[in-house]
């Protein structure tokens, strides 16, 4: 019904939800099945069935691994291999995130890790036909870690001293960036030797936000091809804070290089939904600078929290929107 509904209103992509809270939603090699699909009985394959609806449908379906590399600090996986875990310098490997909920990082360096991480990716576009893959801004390095002994030890191996104590200092920062974009290469390596769609969209936050916070240097990752789309996320709620931010430089130099851009739009998050009006002039705005957009997420679309006497006019709001291309 919801694939309908979709197809109905103008939708052309669906990215569906494959790696979240540290769990996945089939039965995995490298992680934990999500718990309430686990309770079923795991007789359910809720992403092929997306998949295989959204071809009948002529809509194409992008899994997203949403988590990348964070994990929630109790998971077993941050628990039983502590070297694979960032650290600040005071130590801490947690940071508070998502409700106040305790986050871990994977290390984007290691290994282990790595391989870890790429073999979740290829183990689920092995399962069904999928266009590529969606990464987002949890596919990252937060600046304040990677004080933990292994990334210390590595970056005296390769720099022959010890990290700066200012997680702020050029230097240090670049090297971290170098890592995760290491990550990138090997993933794109890694799907072309098995054959499998290599198209990687990433879904990263603005430009400085995301370059200094998080170590993604996705303006660099886009210009060197290790990305295919950009779907930059602009969850300002305001009209005149979503223009501010669509005047970046790095999507103005995006779109001089021709790369395929989306502005990720928020339709709503949880019990929060966007009016119309306002999605109106903000896709208005994303179209006149050149951009698509993609709303985030299902329920801010006509989901549980949209009043039942409102959902059908909310579907047909969003399939005008459609029809003004």
């Amino acid at each position: 019904l919801g694939m309908e509904q979709l197809q109905k209103a103008g939708f052309t992509r669906v990215v569906p939800n494959v790696w979240s809270r540290g769990t996945t939603f089939h039965r995995s090699a490298h992680a934990p099945v999500e718990p309430t699909l686990a309770k079923a009985g795991i007789q359910l394959d809720p992403i092929c069935t997306i998949a295989e609806q959204g071809r009948k449908r002529g809509i194409k379906v992008t899994p997203w691994f949403e988590y990348g590399l964070m994990e929630p600090a109790a998971a077993a996986v941050v628990r039983n291999n502590p070297d694979w875990v960032l650290a600040r310098s005071d130590g801490r490997t947690w940071m508070a995130m998502h409700g106040n909920h305790r986050m871990a990082w994977l290390n984007p360096a290691h290994p282990e890790v790595r391989e870890r991480f790429i073999g979740l990716v290829i183990e689920t576009l092995k399962r069904c036909p999928m266009d590529g893959l969606q990464l987002d801004d949890h596919f990252a390095w937060p600046v304040e870690f990677g004080y933990d002994p292994y990334t210390t030890n590595l970056y005296r191996q390769q720099t022959g001293s010890s990290p700066p104590r200012d997680h702020s200092n050029r230097q240090w920062m670049t090297w971290r960036r170098k890592q995760l974009t290491g990550l990138l290469r090997e993933l794109r390596s890694r799907l072309k030797q098995e054959r499998l769609p290599t198209k990687i969209s990433l879904s990263p936050g603005p430009f400085r936000q995301a370059y200094n916070l998080w170590l993604q240097d996705w303006e660099l990752w886009a210009m060197g091809e290790l990305i295919d789309e950009l779907v930059v996320q602009n969850y300002a709620y305001s009209v005149k804070g979503f223009a501010r931010d669509l005047d970046q430089p790095a999507l103005r130099k995006a779109r001089e290089w021709r790369i395929p851009t989306q502005i990720g739009i928020l339709a709503g998050f949880g019990r929060r939904t966007t009016q119309m009006s306002v999605l109106r002039q903000k896709v208005k705005l994303a179209r006149a600078k050149g951009h698509g957009v993609i709303f985030f997420y299902w329920e801010g679309l006509w989901g549980r929290h949209i009043p039942e006497r409102d959902r059908a006019r909310r579907r047909e709001a969003f399939r005008q929107l459609g029809s003004d291309d």
